[in-house]
């Protein structure tokens, strides 16, 4: 089968499937684009006077009104684990979209403040159960050979969203009326509906299958994925493989809560509550720490914060208000170009070295940004050649992070957990993602205010920071199948435990019968 970019016209069943359930990266994308213009269209600020430039503490109400969505986010995202367990990965993305539609109505008929961050909120829940439920699905249903380019397409359509939605907002701010802030919010109604609709002509994750004990109906998804019959041999080694792994992790669910098995309310309850701390013991936590840890630095070295408020960094470099609405929207089409080459990088060289010479670049482009300000900015206009320097290395930037830092930690944490954790740790890692994405949003309009200069130095330290622990933590999963990662995380350090394994393939390939279904 072919690899990498190739590998998705080879199985183009496969990618429009993950195409479409990537929709939910669209709507995550789109918010955080229409959000940077209208904090700065005087009809908004007429409107919600409390984040005008002149108001008392207007860096905090708009800060709190950007990372209200992150907080309903990390809400979402972690309810999101339960549910796509329970309900399967397809149906919860149904769920999500309709509390996203919601959420988007609200903004849309918003007429004070407290109506606009409840609305925020809501919508953000909705937004945080897909971007944790999408990756999910995708790594579920992708071949190895190109699971790394079909995960990119979440981060390819977070951004593409935020590049849409900053040029809605740049066409709809020359409205007189309310109707600029307010139809870019009606829009991304549009693709919510028609996700919501066709999600229903997904299959089902064939990983999901098996672990309700629905076997056959996982062989059939799984050969209709693969477009290849059920009697192929590659079809049915997969099929074999993914049911091991399934009753594998049942029976180490079995031995670890061997109290909680009788499948009365209490005890699921208490299971279902346990099995989150299980992705915190021996067999899981370096995954976990893998996967928080990647969204910690994906928002620590500083993207939300550009994307944000580009227009208010711009103007810090000494552009003009038209000037800065222009460069903000070519600054997320160059974060977009980066994004696209992972397409093909992600599957040829693998997910540890983008990060890493992503962090090198990010570094250099932030450390040369604050020398440039601290030196420079209290003048501008006498300055004009540095100006245009750090505008420059600020695209660098965009381009390294899409390439590198964006898609990464996206793919990895879908990756990485077993079968039986998956929705959890995706959940884990998601939440990690939306928690850092709040604290950014709150933190960076009063470190740029504050510290000019200080904001890229901060920015720089984290990148800087992301390089050592990538260094030392994260391992290389390109390639492998997700049952395959015990022997990349060496979780499974016994014998006994291969053994064990190797029994239960046995057992399935010669026709055993062995339960799966927890």
């Amino acid at each position: 089968m072919c690899e990498g970019f190739r590998g998705l016209f080879a199985s183009s069943y496969v990618a429009l499937c993950a195409s479409f359930s990537a929709m939910g990266g669209l709507l995550f994308g789109y918010d955080q684009g229409v959000v940077s213009v209208i904090l700065v269209m005087p009809q908004f600020l007429d409107r919600f006077s409390r984040v005008s430039d002149t108001a008392s503490g207007a860096g905090f109400w708009k800060g709190l009104l950007t990372a209200m969505i992150e907080l309903g986010a990390l809400i979402g995202a972690l309810n999101q684990g339960w549910i796509a367990d329970k309900i399967s990965r397809k149906y919860s993305i149904a769920v999500a979209v309709c509390i996203f539609i919601l959420g988007s109505a609200l903004q849309t008929g918003a007429v004070d403040y407290a109506m606009l961050v409840v609305a925020r909120l809501i919508g953000g829940v909705g937004i945080g159960m897909l971007s944790m439920v999408a990756p999910l699905y995708i790594s579920e249903i992708a071949p190895p050979e190109i699971r790394g380019a079909l995960l990119v397409l979440e981060e390819f359509s977070i951004v593409t969203g935020i590049v849409i939605a900053f040029w809605i907002t740049y066409g709809t701010q020359y409205i007189s009326s309310e109707w600029a802030w307010r139809a870019p919010f009606l829009i991304q109604i549009a693709p919510g509906l028609i996700l919501g609709l066709g999600v229903f002509l997904l299959p089902f994750s064939p990983r999901w299958l098996v672990s309700k004990g629905r076997d056959k109906e996982a062989l059939a998804t799984l050969a209709k994925l693969r477009r290849l019959p059920e009697s192929d041999k590659r079809v049915e080694q997969e099929w074999f493989d993914i049911r091991a792994e399934v009753v594998f992790q049942r029976e180490i669910l079995v031995e670890r809560h061997p109290k909680l098995q009788d499948r009365s309310r209490t005890s699921r309850i208490k299971l279902e509550i346990l099995s989150w701390a299980d992705c915190f013991r021996p067999g899981c936590w370096r995954r976990t720490h893998v996967g928080v840890g990647l969204m910690f630095f994906q928002q620590f070295v500083g993207i939300n914060a550009l994307i944000y408020y580009s227009p208010t960094l711009f103007q810090t470099m000494g552009q003009g208000h038209s000037m800065q609405l222009i460069l903000s929207g070519v600054l997320n089409i160059a974060q977009l170009v980066g994004v696209a080459t992972s397409l093909w990088t992600m599957d040829r060289f693998g997910r540890r070295p983008l990060l890493l010479w992503g962090s090198v670049f990010m570094t250099i482009s932030h450390v040369i940004i604050a020398a440039l300000v601290g030196q420079f900015s209290n003048n501008w206009p006498a300055h004009t050649g540095p100006g245009w320097t750090s505008v420059a290395f600020l695209f660098v930037y965009m381009v390294s992070f899409g390439a590198s830092w964006g898609p990464v930690p996206w793919a990895m944490p879908a990756e990485v957990f077993p079968s039986s954790l998956r929705a959890k740790g995706v959940a884990l890692s998601t939440c990690s993602n939306w928690l850092n994405n709040f604290i950014i949003g709150l933190i960076t309009p009063p470190l740029v205010v504050n510290t000019g200069f200080g904001a890229y130095v901060f920015f720089a330290v984290f990148c800087a920071l992301s390089f050592v622990w990538t260094f030392f933590f994260v391992p290389e999963t390109n390639g492998r199948s997700l049952e395959q990662m015990d022997h990349v995380f060496k979780d499974h350090t016994t014998e006994a435990e291969e053994q064990r394994k190797l029994r239960i393939e046995r057992d399935i390939v010669g026709g055993k019968d062995v339960p799966a279904q927890a």
